[in-house]
Order: structure tokens, then C-alpha cells, then sequence
């Protein structure tokens, strides 16, 4: 029996996924680490703390099913993009935690780019919007704020790289510092149709070109991981929503996905042609395999599975992140909006400065409608995103693949259906972007064909829209006015 793990380093937990051969999940582990705040709209992890945690539930998947070294054909590493680390190149010692993609700090320096005119450059160069969300803006950041780093950097000293890169230079003991083409079109200076790190934005952003990793294909032999005397090949790299991407078998020209973690990101495939926006989505590579690149329509939506947290932790309404699901059923009104833009709002409004809000509240609200009002705005950004993809390709989405923990909650993917009037369709492994990552792994070592995907994929459950179009209508118009109303909340 050979086997692939999967490395799913994401941005609350990292995990490790053992795949036997038919691509079945045999186990999985998972290890939270700690999120960091601070000050407000300021987001880091710590990077030494990533690694630990990674390696940790790597070593306990290995040993808890007494997997043989020799038998585990390869490595696959899928993470949370545009996460941000910088560290010394001699010692490999981080220079300060990393900046997280939700991290908001660098607001500023994307205003000083917006000023230059770089607006059309940007995106046209790297199929991006100029927004914090993105890596560049976060070196830039600490270059000018950690002291004596910009000199270290110009001589060399200093290496970055998004979370992928930094776990490549761990698992290889610093002899590799790379990255894949979907990881590398997330950082905003990286030339999706060159190919190549962007000269004009480093200069203008004053990041030395020898900081920055090599970029290869998605599948590609990324070095070895040496464990117990074996050398385990590194095959896989994609990006978290990427990975899921593939691993929910959208290979087809229109075919989408959302991934409902964190954040939620739905992605469309658009094959081997740079589609550019014109409705506030980004372009992005999806995965570079048997030479060739195909690209993707995507839209970001910073909080997903967030806000189900934030019931959870922060307003201590829900126990479980389950128990959602029982309390939205408990109220018919759909009088309450919750637009949860705890770290501004992402695609397709791309504002920085809109915050959190709750409208609709009267005397006899409870938690009920909080809940409730909380999961159908996943659903009302994921709307928001698609309709902008279908403006933008022409290309209607008939069915929506879902993946990630909250795709498990029954109401918020019927509401899904009901409220963009698609079918809905969720796998019976919601596990896409380890499954993505480990397929790329896969085919490297000659396991997996691209076909065995899609021959693999089984469906747990469909869910096709209940809702008639004039409610749907009443229900979006008030989530629009409500979003309306959060936007440019920051600004004097």
C-alpha cells in the first residue's frame, strides 16, 4: 500500500491527511495554534508556531497508523494564501510574526500605490486589486518598520515567503526556497502572464528581488522531507482555494466552487485564457500542471466561518459551530442583516474600511435571528461573487460545488440554493483542498491520473432551490442596503 499526506496548513489549525491509494481518506490530525491581535484590524500567527504545530500532526498521523516511511510516495502542501513571513536566510529565524492575509495594517501603503496610478498596472500585470489582503504590501511593511531588516534584505540576508514556501524551507532543512505558481500569484507582484516576479512593482515597493522564492509548477518536486532515513518527496503545492479547486474536480471551462472555511472563496475555471474583471473579482493562476497554466475567476470573501466563530467566542450565542444549524430553524423572519466585514469587505466591493454591522434589530429580537441572519450572509456574498462571475465570463453557474466545515451545515446550504437559485452540491469528502494538493503529489509519483478525481468523486447530498424568485429578490435588496450602509465606516 502506498500512501500521499497531505499537509493542510490553514489559517486557524494545521492538519495532515493521510490518502491511501484509491485517494480515500484514511485519518486525519489537527492541531490549533494561536491567533494574534495586536492592535485593532492587526492580524498575526507566529511562524515558528506554524511549523511546530505542522510537523507535530504530521509526526502523530504517521505514527498513530504506524505508516511505514517507505511507503508514503509523497508530500502535498496546501495553505492559506497571501500569510505573509519573513526570515533570516543564515540563522531561519523569523523577523517578526507573520502578517496574515486578514491583516489590515498596510491600508496605507496601498493608498501610497493607488496615488502612483498603479491601479490598471496592477491588476492588469498581476490579475489583482490593489488591497492589503495581498502579500506585497506586507514585506513592504516590514521592511520599513523592522529595524536594520532593509539592509539585511539588500545584502541578501533575508528571505519571504507565503506560508507554502516557508513549510517547503522546513521540511528541507533550508535547501529549498520555493513556491508554486498559485501561491505566487497571490502576493501582487507576480506577472500571472510573463511568468516572472514584476520588476516595476518590487522597485516601487522597494522589495530586493533575491528575497523572493523560486516559482515552479503545482505539481513539481519541491525537495525532500528526510524522516527515519527515507526521503520523502515534496510533490504537490497549491494554494488552499486552488487546491480545492482541483480537488473538487473542476477542470471544465465555467465550472465553480466555494470553499466555506474561514473565509469563503468561490472560484470559476476559465481554462488557459486571462479573464479580466470588470465587476470587482481578481484573477488568479489556478495550478500549473503538465505544462500548462489555467487560470481562474475568484472572489474573496474575508469572513465565512469566522462569523459562526464569532457567535461561538466572541458573543457566546452557540456552543458548537453544529449548533447554528438548530437555532437559524427556530425564527421564519428574515428581517434581520448581519454584514460581518470584521476585516473590511473583500470581492466584489473591495473596501477596506467597511466594518461589521447589524441591522433590522427591534424590541423582540434574539439570538435566534442573530444566528440565523449570521449564516445567510455567507450566503449573500457568495451571491454577491457569483453574479459578478457570471457579468464578467457570460457563463451561467448551473450547480455551485461546496466544500470546507461550514458546506456541513444543512440550512446555510439550502439557503445557498434558495437564495442564488442553483443547485448546490456537496461531495461526501468535504476535505477538497488537502484532497487537491495530495492529487497534485499524486500525479507527480505516478499514482493518480487527473482522471481518477473525478472517477473518485462521490456525492453526499444535493440541494436545489425552494425559494420563489420574488422573495429571493426582497431577501437580496435588503442584504445589498445593508452592506451599503457598513462601507467606508473608517474613513473621516
Amino acid at each position: 500500500m502506498k500512501y500521499i499526506i497531505a499537509l493542510d496548513q490553514g489559517t486557524t489549525s494545521s492538519r495532515a491527511v493521510l490518502f491511501n491509494e484509491s485517494g480515500g481518506i484514511v485519518d486525519i490530525t489537527l492541531k490549533e495554534f494561536t491567533q494574534i491581535f495586536p492592535k485593532p484590524g492587526w492580524v498575526e500567527h507566529d511562524p515558528e508556531e506554524i511549523w511546530k504545530t505542522q510537523y507535530d500532526v504530521l509526526l502523530n498521523l504517521i505514527r498513530r497508523n504506524k505508516v511505514d516511511p517507505a511507503s508514503i510516495a509523497a508530500l502535498g502542501i496546501t495553505n492559506q494564501r497571501e500569510t505573509t513571513v519573513v526570515w533570516d536566510k543564515n540563522s531561519g529565524e523569523p523577523v517578526m510574526n507573520a502578517i496574515v492575509w486578514q491583516d489590515k495594517r498596510t491600508a496605507d501603503i496601498c493608498e501610497e500605490m493607488k496615488l502612483e496610478g498603479l491601479e490598471h498596472y496592477v491588476r492588469k500585470n498581476t490579475g489583482l486589486v490593489i488591497d492589503s489582503y495581498f502579500s506585497s504590501t506586507k514585506i513592504a511593511w516590514m521592511l520599513r518598520n523592522v529595524e536594520g531588516l532593509k539592509e539585511k534584505a539588500s545584502r541578501g540576508q533575508i528571505l519571504m515567503g507565503t506560508i507554502d514556501t516557508w513549510l517547503i524551507w522546513k521540511l528541507t532543512n533550508g535547501k529549498v526556497h520555493a513556491t508554486d505558481y498559485s501561491n505566487a500569484s497571490r502576493t501582487m507582484l507576480y506577472n500571472i502572464e510573463k511568468l516572472k516576479w514584476d520588476d516595476q512593482l518590487m522597485d516601487f515597493l522597494q522589495i530586493p528581488g533575491n528575497m523572493m522564492p523560486e516559482v515552479y509548477p503545482s505539481s513539481h518536486h519541491f525537495g525532500n522531507f528526510e524522516f527515519e532515513g527515507h526521503k520523502i518527496p515534496i510533490g504537490g503545492v497549491l494554494g488552499d482555494q486552488q487546491a480545492a479547486l482541483f480537488g473538487q474536480a473542476c477542470f471544465e471551462v465555467g465550472s465553480a466552487k466555494n470553499t466555506y472555511g474561514t473565509g469563503c472563496f468561490v472560484l470559476m475555471n476559465t481554462g488557459e485564457k486571462i479573464h479580466h474583471s470588470k465587476s470587482g473579482l481578481i484573477t488568479t493562476i489556478a495550478w500549473g500542471l503538465e505544462g500548462k497554466i489555467i487560470y481562474a475567476l475568484e472572489g474573496s470573501i474575508f469572513i465565512a466561518g469566522a462569523a459562526i466563530q464569532w457567535l461561538r467566542d466572541g458573543l457566546k450565542l452557540i456552543d458548537s459551530a453544529a449548533d447554528s444549524d438548530y437555532f437559524a430553524r427556530q425564527t421564519t423572519d428574515n428581517e434581520v442583516f448581519v454584514v460581518p466585514a470584521f476585516a473590511g469587505l473583500g470581492a466584489p466591493y473591495w473596501d477596506m474600511y467597511a466594518r461589521g454591522a447589524i441591522f433590522g434589530l427591534t424590541r423582540d429580537t434574539g439570538k435566534n435571528h442573530i444566528i440565523k441572519a449570521t449564516l445567510q450572509s455567507l450566503a449573500f456574498q457568495t451571491k454577491d461573487v457569483l453574479d459578478a462571475m457570471e457579468k464578467d465570463s457570460g457563463v451561467s453557474t448551473r450547480v455551485l460545488k461546496v466544500d470546507g466545515g461550514a458546506s456541513a451545515n444543512d440550512y446555510l446550504m439550502q439557503f445557498q440554493a434558495d437564495i442564488e437559485g442553483v443547485v448546490v452540491e456537496r461531495p461526501e469528502v468535504i476535505e477538497s483542498t488537502a484532497k487537491g494538493s495530495a492529487y497534485m503529489a499524486g500525479i507527480l509519483t505516478g499514482l493518480w491520473k487527473k482522471e481518477d478525481i473525478l472517477k473518485n468523486r462521490k456525492i453526499d447530498r444535493i440541494f436545489k432551490p425552494e425559494l420563489d424568485r420574488q422573495s429571493r429578490k426582497k431577501l437580496y435588496e435588503g442584504w445589498k442596503k445593508a452592506v451599503e450602509k457598513t462601507m467606508g465606516w473608517l474613513k473621516n
